[in-house]
């Protein structure tokens, strides 16, 4: 389990369901490590600003990560977190490694809306 104050995916049911019953959903896919512990805060720092999002993180080293593993955006990632995000049940980005909150928010805003 990821100890962040983000919704956590355990399963892939929980995956499928949080994609198909949210317009617009960011998942970060990772552990608790130095390129990962920065997305996870930035996610936590912007989740009051973008309450149109939902976001989620999930560990990358369970079963139900190959959701996220095999999506055809991330197949040739080589390095965590694997980050997603999602409109209308759609992929519309995906990134590795870490990210800064200026590089999220550009995403967030072009693909997900302000």
């Amino acid at each position: 389990m990821l100890y962040t104050n983000l919704k956590h995916l355990e399963t892939e049911q929980e995956v499928m369901e949080a994609v198909e019953n949210n317009e617009n959903v960011m998942i970060c896919c990772g552990r608790m490590g130095p390129m990962c512990l920065p997305v996870y805060a930035i996610m936590e720092e912007l989740e009051p600003i973008y309450p149109h999002i939902t976001f989620y993180d999930q560990d990358f080293d369970i079963p139900a990560a190959n959701f996220i593993k095999n999506l055809p955006g991330c197949a040739s990632f080589m390095g965590l977190p694997f980050t997603v995000y999602f409109k209308n049940g759609k992929v519309v980005a995906a990134t590795s490694s870490i990210q800064n909150k200026d590089q999220v928010t550009k995403i967030l805003d072009m693909e997900l809306g302000k």
